[in-house]
């Protein structure tokens, strides 16, 4: 039992059927030997942060989608999720415009997305007039479940090395790696866990995907494949997971004490 996912909202018990997986890797640019005065040399050659902006740009379309060839993307069940819920649960800026296209679903358990986590450049309050020779961006992509990170990682590294603009030398350092994993919810645990969620929650629990990456699992699964998991959590979507201000509700806290105790008591039983 992995308490590590996120329940489908507050006061709504959920498990976890498929987890998405993760190809990170750390991309650096390259222009000049040293920095050199942005009046002498401007206007002739660019600086790394130019051409990282480039590189990093062309890894979505213009509608937000990732547009490296061969990630792989599938479609999930919908279920009531509405944009203004969503939007609430991520803190939305007002009139922001969502990304991508298919179900909300689709796009954050289903299909990959990729993300900038951090960018290495000067601070603006140490920026002088130089033209920048290195700049470092960290690139983060989660990948459907069913694709293979191996492959993934691949097809990263081709889209990257062909989008290199100028001339530039670019190195890729790749970083870590999850499968995705989609897990079966049958078997006697599962039987007494809904049995258990109904009582503790007064309601059952819902089938959920995630667009997290979980590595433990599919290395669990692979070192007892004959042992059932289950993938539930405590928190829920507004709980921040990773923030600083990360949350819990007690409440549900409280529920998902009461729904382990019952769900052993009836494992016990049987």
């Amino acid at each position: 039992v992995i308490t590590d996912a996120a329940n489908w909202r507050v006061g709504q018990p959920a498990f976890t059927t498929t987890l998405r997986g993760l190809v990170d890797m750390d991309l650096e640019v390259h222009t000049l030997e040293t920095g050199v005065h942005s009046g002498i040399f401007g206007g002739v050659f660019p600086d790394a942060i130019m051409v990282l902006s480039r590189i990093v740009a062309s890894l979505h379309d213009d509608d937000g989608r990732p547009a490296v060839d061969g990630l792989l993307a599938g479609e999930a069940d919908p279920l009531d999720l509405t944009e203004a819920e969503l939007r609430s649960q991520a803190g939305a800026v007002d009139g922001l415009q969502l990304i991508g296209s298919g179900t909300l679903t689709s796009r954050t358990w289903a299909g990959p997305a990729i993300s900038v986590l951090a960018i290495d450049a000067p601070p603006m309050s140490e920026a002088i007039n130089q033209i920048v020779p290195v700049a470092r961006a960290k690139l983060s992509v989660r990948i459907a479940p069913g694709d293979d990170p191996a492959r993934a990682m691949a097809a990263v590294r081709e889209h990257i090395e062909s989008h290199v603009p100028w001339g530039a030398r670019v190195t890729l350092t790749e970083g870590a790696s999850a499968a995705p994993f989609a897990l079966e919810t049958s078997g006697r645990g599962y039987a007494a866990a809904r049995a258990a969620f109904d009582e503790a929650w007064g309601k059952p629990p819902v089938e959920i995907g995630i667009g997290g990456s979980i590595p433990f699992v599919a290395a669990f699964a692979e070192a007892f494949p004959a042992a059932d998991i289950m993938l539930t959590a405590v928190g829920d979507p507004t709980s921040r997971i990773h923030g600083p201000d990360e949350s819990q509700d007690l409440d549900d806290l409280q529920k998902a004490c009461l729904a382990e105790a019952i769900t052993l008591r009836l494992l016990a039983e049987d």
